[in-house]
């Protein structure tokens, strides 16, 4: 017996390997045929594999957590209204509805039924952000979801192999890119079918007939995990709270972190009424994001599928700024969405203080540019915070993963004029360990027209906090022309050459700055990382 059971783990982790090899091709394919570099540099999409009843078996490496945790949770809403049984061979459906899914309309999740030896044995999913859904374009200052763009209900985007024209005209005729979000519509559309080819392939080789029995085993291994490690913490109630810029006023975030046996709950609780504007959250996201940060620190190395989410449970007031429902606007999500996993890496400092690292400059600050003719959205990050042993990462996006785009790539999709981009020097907050450093982004777009940029930053006013002594980052700020904004959201109407500074915030820094070694803070003073008045006021460096 005991034989058999190793031999069946073993055929058990071969089958997992290769399912995740089967998404990786999606998601690689999804990337090279896509016609944005939204998708072909920043890589802001998922991929996954569901089992019949629309559970995740397991997801791609490429990717970020909102999408691929919120799509987790969104398939079944598919199933939902489309039925198994009425779902043919051909078939593709789409959708984005911001309080079930991603939690923006920007966002489109395609889901491909996988008919394989006659019959329906699971499906393949991908959420992706789209160049333009119409509406008000990628703004904050919306006041309800009818302002923000089109909404696509859960709707048969190919019916047997025949794409729905009806649909495609709506989108078509409601988008300032057509052509980018039709391309990358269809880019969705293929790599689900090389999945599905792939799959079977798959499951010729290992001889399964469906998909249901190793997802089974599969999800629960990873459950079990999952149990193991929250049941190595001590059980408690712990609390953190940060505040943000917010819209009309700054908004709090505040989490009640309940840890008893193999369960864990995160309370969001207390935190603050919904904007009247586009910045509130829904709760797949806010769920996303809460999950991937537990398993992130405290089991790193569990899979990521429906089973290890079983132990963990997201809850929030219905209609704060963390639960939106409907109509309330949601398409500057992302900002709140992202800081609120780094609250609830805060209340898991308390209890697991080696596997957490600093505050970030935390929300993407995204760069949506448009006009008359044109819609593009380029993604940059600042500092992420500082590790228990190591500086933060600097110019990286954290928690999201977003990649941010060269400016080569930029320059030549877009007519963004990239005159300056450097690293941020005295951004990282000092620390035994110091955190990442921001950047400075200089632009303006070629362009004879006006055009507008929607700013949707935050840590204007709150930088981002350290850890054990550890000094906080440097706030972010925005110059137009010259002028210091005072407003981190915000839609500025421009003129042709007129000039936009971005300066993103650091990360925060982790330990006593007077315990970092002297040979690195002269190397961050050779690379000018930090000044002279830095290393001699903070650092005490004596030359």
């Amino acid at each position: 017996m005991a034989q058999s059971h190793v031999l069946n783990s073993v055929k058990v982790k071969i089958i997992w390997d290769r399912l995740i090899s089967v998404l990786e091709e999606q998601a690689k394919t999804l990337i090279r045929t896509s016609f944005t570099s939204i998708l072909s540099d920043s890589e802001d999409l998922s991929a996954g594999l569901f089992n019949s009843k629309g559970e995740m078996i397991a997801q791609a490496n490429t990717g970020t957590p909102g999408h691929i945790n919120s799509m987790a949770i969104g398939v079944k809403h598919f199933l939902e209204h489309n039925p198994p049984e009425t779902l043919r061979p051909g078939d593709v459906l789409l959708g984005n509805n911001p309080y079930e899914i991603s939690g923006h309309l920007l966002d489109l999740t395609v889901v491909t039924p996988a008919f394989i030896y006659g019959k329906l044995v699971g499906y393949f999913a991908s959420t992706c952000h789209c160049a333009d859904i119409g509406g008000i374009g990628y703004s904050p200052n919306g006041e309800s979801i009818f302002e923000e763009g089109l909404q696509i209900p859960y709707l048969k985007f190919y019916s047997k192999g025949v794409l729905n024209d009806v649909l495609k005209k709506i989108i078509v005729s409601n988008v300032r890119a057509p052509k980018e979000v039709m391309g990358d519509l269809h880019a969705q559309v293929l790599a689900n079918e090389v999945a599905i080819k792939s799959l079977k392939k798959t499951m010729d080789e290992f001889g399964l007939e469906e998909i249901d029995a190793i997802g089974h085993e599969i999800m629960h291994r990873s459950e079990m995990a999952m149990r193991e490690a929250i049941k190595n913490l001590p059980d408690g109630v712990y609390f953190n709270e940060m505040e943000t810029d917010g819209f009309e006023q700054p908004i709090k975030l505040k989490c009640r972190l309940t840890i008893s046996g193999d369960e864990l709950e995160v309370d969001f609780t207390g935190s603050s009424p919904a904007s009247m504007k586009g910045i509130n959250v829904s709760l797949p996201y806010l769920t996303a994001y809460s999950t991937y940060i537990i398993k992130a620190t405290i089991a790193p190395e569990v899979p990521n599928n429906h089973g290890s989410f079983r132990p963990v449970h997201i809850k929030a007031e219905k209609g704060s700024c963390v639960h939106a429902v409907p109509p309330m606007p949601t398409t500057g999500r992302h900002v709140l969405g992202q800081f609120a996993p780094e609250c609830v890496m805060g209340a898991i400092h308390q209890v697991a203080p080696k596997t957490t690292i600093a505050e970030g400059a935390t929300s993407i600050w995204s760069i949506p540019v448009s006009g008359d003719d044109f819609a593009y959205v380029a993604f940059s990050s600042g500092g992420m915070g500082a590790r228990p042993n190591k500086d933060g990462l600097s110019a990286t996006s954290f928690p999201s993963s977003v990649h941010g785009v060269s400016v080569e790539i930029m320059e030549t999709n877009s007519p963004l004029i990239i005159q300056r981009k450097e690293l941020r020097g005295d951004s990282g907050g000092a620390g035994q360990f110091r955190g990442g450093l921001g950047q400075v982004i200089q632009f303006t777009v070629e362009s004879r027209n006006n055009w507008n940029l929607s700013s949707i930053f935050d840590r204007f006013k709150n930088g981002a906090r350290g850890l054990d002594g550890g000094l906080t980052g440097a706030c972010g700020a925005v110059y137009i022309n010259g002028v210091k904004s005072t407003n981190s959201k915000a839609v500025y109407h421009l003129k042709a050459g007129d000039q936009v500074e971005l300066y993103l915030p650091g990360g925060g820094g982790y330990g006593n700055p007077l315990d970092r070694p002297k040979e690195k803070v002269l190397s961050d003073l050779r690379n000018n990382y930090i000044s002279k008045e830095t290393a001699k006021k903070v650092y005490k460096l004596q030359q």
